[in-house]
């Protein structure tokens, strides 16, 4: 994509502080961080939604970002981390641009991600909706 910030660290066309790469993936620290040493595991590859990603590619973004996860907290001394994706802007997807975020954490950060928390008004609503993804449920 042209216009695609991510896809311009990429080809190297914007400059990034880069902390692994390899032939399907690749992670920077993020320019405006939660908290620093929060990172980005991108795929090489454009894909928009999370969705159009192969599962190679995403299991990879995954171990990465794990193992980026454990180097942040033991080399700045954090509590613990976050692995983020939010798919579409909806969700909060800024960047058009698959990516997984890894979100340092320590006890007293002052971060909160402000998840609210519904119940299903019966366990047959509950159920029902179970049976309605699995209906649609591709693995």
């Amino acid at each position: 994509m042209r216009d695609c910030i991510f896809c311009k660290i990429i080809n190297g066309q914007i400059p990034a502080t880069k902390i692994y790469e390899d032939e399907l993936v690749v992670a920077f620290l993020d320019i405006a961080p939660i908290n620093p040493g929060h990172a980005l595991v991108i795929p090489k590859e454009h894909h928009e939604s999370c969705v159009t990603i192969p599962e190679e590619v995403a299991g990879r973004m995954f171990k990465v970002g794990s193992r980026i996860g454990v180097a942040i907290k033991r080399a700045l001394d954090y509590d613990g981390f976050n692995l983020h994706l939010a798919d579409g802007q909806c969700a909060g997807q800024v960047v058009m641009h698959g990516h997984l975020h890894i979100v340092p954490r320590g006890a007293q950060d002052g971060f909160h991600w402000n998840w609210r928390q519904k119940k299903y008004d019966s366990d047959s609503e509950r159920q029902e909706i179970a049976e309605k993804v699995i209906a649609k449920l591709k693995v």
